[in-house]
C-alpha cells in the first residue's frame, strides 16, 4: 500500500521536491529512498521499445520487436490495429520494467520534407487523433503509461530547438491541436511531452496557454507534462507554465534554480507541490501496477508474427493495371537492394534493435516462389553501376514480371534533419524507367517514410507502398504480391506530383528563427482540393484486389440543430470475387461562407471486412462540432446555419455518395454595428440583412430618380460588399446623413439579444 501523496509531500524537503522535477539520468525519474518513492523508467518506443540495456550506453538498447512505424500504422485507417500494436508494445514494456512509453507522435505532416514524418501519423487531425487514442488505450491496458508527443506544432526538424512556429489561433486550433485533444479526452495518456520549438514566440516548455489553459483546464488532462530531451529553456518559467518534469537529468543545475526561486519568493511553493504531486501520482501508479504484473514474460516470436500481419494491413496499393497479384508459377525477378535488406524503420530516437527482420526475398524463397534476384542498386546509398543495371534490365526482359524494391535510404530521412527534396535516389529512378521500358509487368514496391515523386508512375504496371512496415515487412510484401493478403491500406497523406505543389513550399522550413504557417488551415488535401490541383494520389486513396459499392445511404434526419446529432448510414457491399477490407470515409463540406474554409474535411471513418458478395451497414453519428471551424472572435467553435453536405467515399477525391444536411443554430457571431461596419457583413447576418436590403432598394430608386442609371439589387450587393455604412453619406448626401442615426438604431436593435430588447 503506497502512502498518500499528501503525506509524501509533507515529508519531502524543498530540495527533494525540486529534484523530483528532473530526471535522475537519461531514462529514469528520481527516487527518494527514505520515503519509499521509487524511480520510474521511461523508454522511446512509438513503434517498438528502444529501452537502454542495463549498464550500457545511452544508444545501446535491448532486443525488441519493431512494429510498423507511424507512417505505416496510420495507413491502416484501423483503430483496432493501433490498439493491438499498443497492447503488444505495452506488454513488452511491462516485461522489462518500463513505466512510460514515449509515444505516440501525432504532429501533423505539414510538408513531405519533415525528417520525422515517418514517426507521425497523418496530415489530417481526425485520423491522427483517432489512431493515437487507440494506441494509447492499448499500451495503457497493460499497466504502462504513454507520453503523447510533441506538444505542439513541431512539424520540422530544421532548427527545431529554437525555431518559432508562427500561426493564427484558428490554424493552431483546427489543425495542430485536435489530434492531441481527441487523444487526451478519449484515452487519458499518463503524460504529455512538450515539443522543442516555440509557438508564436513562446517556447512550448514555457507556454502556459498550451500546458495549463488548454491542456488541463479545457481538455481535463490530469497526468504530468514532461519535456522533450533538452527542451527546457527557463526552468522556473516552465514550472509556472505547467511543465512538471524535465528530461533528461540536469545534474542538479535547474533543481537549484527552483529552490532559489522558492526561497526568494519568485516561485510559490504551491506551484512546485502541484508538479511533484502530478509526477508522484504516475510514479506510484506504475509501481502498484508493476508489482501486480511481476513475472510478465516477453513473447518476441509471437509479437514478430503479429507485426508482420499488421504490416500487410498497412500497405497501400497505389496502382494496379493487372499485374498483381502475381501467380505462383510465374518467373519473377526481384530487383533492388531493399528486396534483400528492407528499410523497415526510421532513424533517430525511435530506432529499434529489431528481434528479426524478414526480407521479401527471404519470404519468397521460403514459400517456394520462382524468383531470381539482381541487386541493381544498393539499399543504403545512391549508387549506379552500369554493369549491374544491365544485369537487372536483361533479367527483367527474360522474366514474366519484374518487381523493383525501391525507397529512401535511411540517410535520406531521419530525426534531426529534413529532406531537401522529394526525389528517390537518381539511380533508382533511372533503373525503374529502364526496366519498365522492356517489361510491361513491372511492379514497384516502395519503402519510404513519406511521399516521393514518382516520375515513372505512368510507365509501370503496379505500385505497392509498404511505407516503413516494421520488421515483418518482407513477409507482408510477399503475401500481398502473391495475393495471399488483400491490400487494404489507405494513404494518410496526399502524394503530390511535385514538391512545388505543396502548401508550404515557399515557407518551409523558414529562416531559422521563424517558420511561417501562412497556408493556415489549408494543409494537405484541404489545400489541393481548395485549389482544384491535380495530385499523384489523393488522401485516403488505396486499391484492393476486390471491389466495393455503396448503396442505401441515408440520414436519420435531414436537419440538425444545436445540441443534437444525426446518424449517417450506408450499406457497403463487396462486389468482387475475393475477401477484402474497405475504409468508408465521411467528410463534411460547408456551405459557402465569408470565412474561407476547406472544401471538405474528414470527420469519421470505419474499416469493414467483407467476403465476396457480403454487405454490411456502417453507421456514423455526427454532431454540430463536426460542422464547425474555430472562430477567433468568439474564441470558440462555430458553424453557421445553412446547408452542409455529408460526403461518403473511398478517398477524398472518390466520393460516390452526397447527402444534404440542413443545420440551424441559435448562436451568433459577434457583430458590432457602427458607421464603419461593412455592408457585406450586415447582409450576411439574417437579423440585419432585411434592413440593409430595404435601404439598398431605396438607394437604387433614388439614384434612378436623380438621373443616374438605375442599378439592380444584385449589382448593388456586389458593389457595396466592402463599403462601410458611412459611405452611404458620401454617395447619398444630406438625405443619407439624416437617415444614418435611425438606420444605426434599427440595426443595433436587431442584433441586441432578445432579453435586452425593450
Amino acid at each position: 500500500m503506497q502512502p498518500a501523496i499528501s503525506e509524501l509531500l509533507a515529508g519531502l524537503t524543498l530540495e527533494e521536491k525540486a529534484g523530483l522535477c528532473s530526471g535522475a539520468d537519461f531514462w529514469h525519474t528520481k527516487a527518494v529512498g527514505r520515503l519509499g518513492i521509487p524511480a520510474m523508467m521511461v523508454s522511446d518506443g512509438p513503434h517498438g521499445l528502444r529501452t537502454q540495456k542495463e549498464g550500457a550506453g545511452v544508444n545501446e538498447s535491448i532486443t525488441a520487436v519493431c512494429f510498423p512505424a507511424g507512417c505505416a500504422a496510420a495507413a491502416s485507417f484501423d483503430p483496432d490495429l493501433l490498439r493491438r500494436e499498443g497492447e503488444a508494445i505495452g506488454a513488452e514494456a511491462r516485461a522489462v520494467g518500463v513505466g512510460v512509453v514515449l509515444g505516440p507522435a501525432v504532429n501533423i505532416k505539414r510538408s513531405p520534407l519533415c525528417g520525422r514524418n515517418f514517426e507521425y501519423y497523418s496530415e489530417d487531425p481526425c485520423l491522427a487523433g483517432t489512431l493515437a487514442a487507440a494506441y494509447i488505450q492499448g499500451v495503457q491496458s497493460r499497466g504502462v503509461g504513454t507520453s503523447i508527443k510533441h506538444f505542439a506544432a513541431n512539424s520540422q526538424e530544421y532548427r527545431r530547438l529554437t525555431c518559432s512556429s508562427d500561426m493564427s489561433e484558428r490554424t493552431l486550433r483546427e489543425i495542430y491541436l485536435p489530434a492531441f485533444e481527441k487523444a487526451v479526452k478519449e484515452a487519458a495518456p499518463w503524460t504529455v511531452m512538450c515539443s522543442y520549438n516555440r509557438i508564436n514566440g513562446t517556447y512550448a516548455s514555457e507556454n502556459k496557454t498550451l500546458l495549463t489553459d488548454i491542456l488541463r483546464k479545457e481538455w481535463g488532462f490530469t497526468g504530468f507534462v514532461m519535456s522533450d530531451w533538452g527542451a527546457v529553456a527557463d526552468r522556473v518559467r516552465g514550472l509556472c507554465a505547467g511543465l512538471d518534469l524535465e528530461m533528461p537529468g540536469c545534474g542538479g543545475v535547474n533543481d537549484k534554480k527552483i529552490v532559489a526561486a522558492v526561497k526568494n519568493g519568485t516561485l510559490d511553493e504551491s506551484v512546485l507541490d502541484k508538479a511533484v504531486s502530478r509526477i508522484l501520482n504516475i510514479v506510484l501508479r506504475h509501481a502498484d501496477l508493476a508489482g501486480a504484473a511481476a513475472g510478465a514474460e516477453l513473447d518476441l516470436p509471437g509479437d514478430h508474427t503479429a507485426a508482420a500481419a499488421m504490416a500487410a494491413d498497412c500497405a497501400v496499393l497505389l496502382q494496379n493495371r493487372g499485374t498483381l497479384p502475381l501467380k505462383q508459377d510465374q518467373r519473377v525477378v526481384y530487383i533492388g537492394g531493399f528486396a534483400e535488406t528492407p528499410r523497415y524503420q526510421g532513424g533517430g530516437s525511435s530506432h529499434v534493435n529489431a528481434f528479426r527482420v524478414e526480407s521479401a526475398l527471404e519470404a519468397a524463397r521460403a514459400r517456394g516462389r520462382v524468383v531470381d534476384y539482381v541487386e541493381g542498386f544498393p539499399a543504403d546509398r545512391d549508387q549506379r553501376e552500369e554493369s549491374e543495371f544491365l544485369r537487372a534490365v536483361e533479367a527483367a526482359e527474360e522474366a514474366d514480371a519484374a518487381v523493383i524494391f525501391a525507397g529512401l535510404p535511411e540517410s535520406f530521412e531521419s530525426e534531426g534533419y529534413d529532406r531537401r527534396h522529394m526525389r528517390l535516389p537518381e539511380a533508382q529512378n533511372n533503373l525503374i524507367a529502364r526496366v519498365a521500358a522492356v517489361q510491361k509487368n513491372t511492379v514497384v514496391v516502395l519503402h519510404t517514410g513519406s511521399p516521393v515523386e514518382c516520375p515513372w508512375a505512368e510507365d509501370v504496371s503496379a505500385i505497392l507502398c509498404m511505407y516503413l512496415g516494421g520488421e515483418g515487412v518482407g513477409r507482408a510484401a510477399d503475401a500481398l504480391l502473391y495475393g495471399e493478403a488483400d491490400p487494404c491500406g489507405r494513404l494518410p497523406e496526399t502524394w503530390p506530383l511535385r514538391l512545388e505543389d505543396t502548401p508550404c513550399y515557399l515557407d518551409y522550413p523558414g529562416d531559422g528563427r521563424t517558420a511561417w504557417y501562412r497556408e493556415g488551415v489549408f494543409v494537405g488535401y484541404r489545400w489541393y482540393d481548395a485549389r482544384r490541383m491535380p495530385v499523384r494520389w489523393p488522401f485516403g486513396h488505396g486499391l484492393s484486389y476486390t471491389g466495393f459499392v455503396y448503396k442505401a445511404a441515408s440520414l436519420s434526419s435531414a436537419s440538425l440543430t444545436d445540441g443534437g446529432s444525426v446518424d449517417v448510414s450506408v450499406t457497403v457491399r463487396n462486389s468482387g470475387a475475393r475477401f477484402g477490407r474497405e475504409v468508408v470515409q465521411l467528410y463534411i463540406a460547408p456551405p459557402e461562407n465569408a470565412v474561407p474554409r476547406p472544401p471538405k474535411e474528414l470527420r469519421r471513418f470505419a474499416k469493414v471486412a467483407l467476403q465476396p458478395g457480403e454487405e454490411t451497414t456502417v453507421t456514423f453519428t455526427i454532431t454540430p462540432r463536426d460542422l464547425c471551424y474555430f472562430d477567433e472572435e468568439l474564441g470558440d467553435w462555430y458553424a453557421e446555419s445553412g446547408e452542409y453536405k455529408v460526403l461518403l467515399g473511398h478517398s477524398s477525391r472518390n466520393i460516390p455518395t452526397v447527402l444534404p444536411l440542413q443545420y440551424t443554430t441559435a448562436r451568433r457571431r459577434p457583430l458590432t454595428v457602427d458607421e464603419n461596419t461593412p455592408i457585406g457583413d450586415l447582409l450576411r447576418d439574417d437579423r440585419t440583412a432585411p434592413i440593409v436590403r430595404t435601404m439598398l432598394a431605396s438607394y437604387g430608386r433614388q439614384m434612378g430618380e436623380n438621373g443616374g442609371d438605375a442599378i439592380s439589387e444584385e449589382a448593388a450587393l456586389q458593389m457595396m460588399d466592402g463599403m462601410p455604412l458611412r459611405s452611404m453619406v458620401a454617395f447619398g448626401g444630406p438625405q443619407a446623413a439624416a437617415a444614418m442615426p435611425g438606420l444605426l438604431s434599427a440595426l443595433r436593435g436587431a442584433v441586441r439579444p432578445r432579453d435586452e430588447r425593450t
